[in-house]
């Protein structure tokens, strides 16, 4: 059996690394800092990451199963794809690219919702100990280090302000000159600071406390949205890093490799506590007893078939809607748009999609 530490307090689980420098961009104190060799350290990490690597192990020895994955190469790449990207900056459309960035730090912002949920006693639902698990330390730790990395914590900027400062490096402020409320509005957000809420359609069996499905189902919800995000880590990073093309001298692409670095134990710690569940015995609410690769498989596949259909279309809708919005604004807009749908990437399950 491993012997490395698995029980945490809440306290160790939102502990720093003690850093040499911090990381300050724009005159904001963002999370993290930077190592005595200049390395980036992303913050609450101290005590997360071997936690996580000692629950995965853990598990694994107990239950002789595998940590749950889900490839990246499950969602198709990015759109727009770099080369739009590059067309539309150099088209002079600049706005469906600024338009992105605030979509995606909005989106960040709204990850601190996970904090809200409530874990409470976890053992009651499951046959098996729990103790020592990442499933136990949920709502001890785990749940506010994600959050408080989307959003902020007191004087740190987190994610949500790491987006915003990545695209205000890279095209010099340009927000001034554009109506931020109506852009999130029709890329389907309403009012900035609102967000979409902790909703359920059930799913599993009624006996199955609906809480715990709430909390499996939006951790589902959320780890498909992280594992798909690194395509959009990649996407921002080339092209944000071509100092010919934005301004910054490479600074937004090291702010968009700085969040990157953040999610891998918002991942890790998803996929440790959901492969938990999976290997354990659920207990409905006057004790029936349910598999857990049932109970966890349902969520899953359900989870995978929105984030592959409607989520990714709707998404999809939101981006190109904005790219005719403003093509359409500009001198020559009908060429420039019929050359951005020209240089898309074809999906082979979609013919059609850009």
């Amino acid at each position: 059996m491993t012997t490395d530490q698995v029980t945490y307090t809440e306290a160790e689980l939102l502990a720093d690394h003690a850093t040499a420098e911090p990381l300050i961009e724009g005159g904001v104190r963002c999370h993290g800092g930077f190592a005595q060799d200049g390395t980036y350290v992303s913050p609450r990490t101290k005590h997360r990451v071997p936690a996580i690597e000692a629950w995965q192990a853990q598990n694994t020895e107990l239950f002789g199963t595998e940590v749950l994955h889900v490839p990246l190469d499950t969602w198709p790449t990015h759109v727009p794809n770099v080369a739009q990207a590059r067309h539309l900056i150099t088209a002079g459309v600049p706005e469906p690219l600024i338009a992105t960035l605030t979509r995606i730090g909005t989106v960040e912002g709204f990850g601190a919702n996970i904090r809200f949920l409530q874990p409470g006693d976890m053992q009651k639902h499951f046959a098996e100990d729990i103790r020592g698990t990442a499933i136990d330390h949920l709502g001890r730790g785990l749940f506010e280090a994600h959050g408080r990395d989307e959003a902020g914590w007191e004087e740190e900027a987190g994610h949500k302000d790491m987006w915003f400062a990545a695209r205000d490096i890279a095209f010099e402020h340009p927000t001034a000159d554009i109506d931020i409320d109506a852009m999130l509005a029709r890329m389907g957000f309403g009012q900035p600071g609102s967000g979409p809420g902790i909703e359920l359609e059930r799913a599993l069996p009624d006996d199955v406390d609906v809480n715990l499905e709430l909390i499996a189902n939006l951790m589902i919800r959320v780890l498909f949205i992280e594992v798909q995000a690194f395509h959009t880590f990649a996407w921002a990073e080339e092209w944000l890093s071509d100092r010919e093309l934005v301004a910054g001298d490479g600074r937004a692409a090291d702010l968009v490799s700085f969040i990157r670095a953040d999610e891998t134990p918002h991942v890790g710690y998803l996929k440790t506590a959901l492969t938990e569940m999976r290997d354990r015995t659920w207990i409905g609410t006057a004790g029936e007893r349910h598999a857990g690769t049932d109970m966890i498989g349902t969520l899953w596949d359900r989870g995978l078939e929105q984030s592959l259909g409607a989520g990714r279309a709707q998404t999809r809708q939101a981006v190109l809607g904005e790219v005719e919005h403003w093509c359409l604004r500009h001198r020559g807009g009908a060429e420039i748009l019929a050359e951005f749908h020209s240089l898309a990437t074809p999906q082979a399950s979609d013919p059609e999609a850009a």
